[in-house]
């Protein structure tokens, strides 16, 4: 538990995410849309993957939807369905913004 603690309090966005999982790699196009770059980490090539799996349920990741797992500013936001309703309510860009790259133009 303590390396997926550490990962989300070294990291602003954390994606953990599994190597085949399209709506993983779906979030992180979004979040790189917005300006930031998250830190993925696919478990399924981490040596104690399933410690982390573990790790996450018990930091409150639903077991039935697992993937993604999103944690911005070191607090559990949840998977797809979250993350987008948080976009399309307009309030994604305001938990990311102190992790928005400078480089950013529009």
């Amino acid at each position: 538990m303590e390396k997926v603690q550490r990962m989300t309090r070294e990291h602003g966005v954390v994606i953990f995410s599994n190597s085949t999982c399209c709506l993983s790699y779906a979030v992180s196009i979004l979040f790189q849309d917005l300006g930031v770059i998250p830190y993925v980490c696919e478990i399924d090539h981490e040596s104690d993957g399933k410690e982390m799996e573990k790790a996450l349920i018990r930091m409150g990741v639903n077991s039935s939807f697992m993937f993604p797992a999103v944690f911005i500013g070191g607090l559990l936001v949840g998977s797809t369905n979250e993350v987008m309703s948080l976009h399309l309510q307009g309030s994604l860009i305001k938990l990311i913004k102190p992790y928005m790259s400078n480089l950013k133009s529009n």
